[in-house]
């Protein structure tokens, strides 16, 4: 009986144990989950980046900074209220003659509690911030947008790298696969004495020379993750083994190639409008310098006096009053004239600026356009060589088998092939790097 008392205590232990190892075991992994990626395709490594890069999070706290800017700004229209307390005492207090005799002019002890309220009726500063609070917003969030613009095209780009190194890797190995079995081929031939050792020894340097090769971009493709993490924000240490679908980006190197420019599409052109129109706001902003701040003032006083401190606060001699002020401003020696003139250039500055960057879409999009035809027909070549490749080095190493062919015939066939094959995945991935120059010369890459 108490071997059943201490079996089922034992078992409510393990379970109420699982209960709470349980959630932090889930907990921990949601957090990796959440600082790795499990299916790195180039959709999810570029979203990632876009959620993880230093240079976006920056971006969002800028907005979040420019939010309560904007918020303390717009404040000032909102009554401040303010409280102020006094306590003083004279040791000394001052006497005036009047009609001939001395007389005292106040008391020992003075306290007074102030309550006062300003409301902004006109003020330009306010103004200002009202009227320009949706642009700053805006502005803001522009900023946000290149910055993902540019982690998108960037990490593409960096992928797109990191494909080509380990296309070049993954056709050395199938190479290194050949030249071993070609090796061992030319070195039962020799022992046969079907052929010399000069077969057997062109296997060797061969192999030795795709062995070397294969280590050479082993190395390199190190190199190219970590430059990809650094761009994606992701964990140095964390893994990070890259999916892609060769079939699928072929499918993708379609680009329509007679679309217009369109310069409200990029985001440096909105940027700029942007900051043209806040440039106007603060041409309006100068010439208001012109018109008087307006704004009504109130006070409420608690006024306590008294010779004999103890009693100070038994009587109160109160005080209030509310006013309008109305400051005009009438000389400041041409400063508010050359404020606005200096408002009007920071317009045309922009206006430069502005036919400047037109200018700059238009050659970036020719550029990147001629490109992206240039790397297609390079694509589309040398598609059409690999399969030559693969075919004549099939004859050959089946004419060679045959003892049709010479060994220095197939080691050249299988040379042809290897550049063959690392040039078309060179030509597949540099098309699409192009594509998306095309694409941002657009402004088509959103985020």
């Amino acid at each position: 009986m108490n071997k059943l008392n201490a079996l089922a205590q034992h078992k409510w232990k393990v379970i109420i144990l699982s209960f709470l190892v349980l959630p932090q075991c889930l907990q921990a992994q949601e957090t990796l989950d959440d600082s790795t990626l499990l299916d790195a395709t180039i959709e999810n490594v570029v979203r990632y980046a876009i959620k993880n890069q230093p240079a976006v999070q920056k971006a969002l706290i800028n907005e979040a900074v420019t939010e309560t800017t904007i918020k303390g700004k717009l404040a000032d229209w909102y009554p401040q209220l303010n409280a102020a307390y006094n306590l003083q005492h004279n040791f000394k207090v001052q006497t005036a003659v009047i009609g001939g005799n001395p007389v005292k002019l106040g008391v020992d002890n003075v306290s007074a509690i102030q309550l006062t309220a300003t409301q902004n009726i006109f003020n330009r500063d306010a103004l200002l911030a009202s009227q320009t609070a949706g642009d700053v917003r805006r502005y803001a969030r522009q900023n946000t947008g290149a910055t993902r613009i540019d982690v998108a095209a960037n990490v593409s780009k960096a992928f797109y790298d990191v494909l080509t190194t380990k296309q070049q890797i993954k056709t050395t190995s199938e190479d290194i696969s050949r030249l071993e079995r070609s090796l061992r081929d030319a070195t039962y031939q020799y022992q046969a004495g079907i052929t010399d050792k000069t077969d057997y020894k062109r296997a060797t340097i061969a192999l030795n020379n795709a062995k070397a090769l294969l280590k050479s971009n082993e190395e390199l493709l190190k190199a190219k993750i970590e430059y990809l993490k650094a761009l994606m924000g992701y964990p140095v240490n964390a893994p990070l083994e890259i999916k892609y679908d060769t079939l699928q980006m072929e499918n993708q190197i379609v680009l329509d190639t007679l679309q217009a420019t369109n310069y409200a599409s990029r985001i440096e052109y909105q940027l700029l409008e942007t900051q043209y129109k806040l440039q106007q706001a603060n041409l309006k902003y100068n010439k208001w310098s012109f018109i008087p701040n307006v704004s009504a003032n109130g006070a409420y006083n608690f006024n306590y006096q008294n010779d004999q401190f103890s009693k100070l606060y038994n009587t109160n001699y109160p005080q209030s009053f509310v006013n309008l002020s109305v400051t005009v401003p009438l000389f400041q020696g041409g400063k508010r004239i050359q404020n606005i003139r200096n408002a009007e250039l920071q317009l045309d500055l922009l206006e430069a600026d502005m036919s400047d960057l037109r200018n700059n879409i238009n050659a970036e999009y020719s550029q990147a356009l001629a490109s992206y035809k240039a790397n297609l027909a390079s694509y589309l070549a040398l598609k059409e060589n690999l399969d030559l490749a693969q075919e004549v080095y099939d004859v050959i190493n089946l004419q060679y088998r045959s003892g049709v062919k010479t060994y220095l015939e197939v080691i050249t066939a299988e040379t042809d092939l290897r550049t063959a094959r690392i040039n078309y995945y060179n030509a597949l991935y540099q098309l699409l790097s192009a594509k998306i120059d095309v694409q941002r010369a657009l402004g088509q890459i959103n985020y």
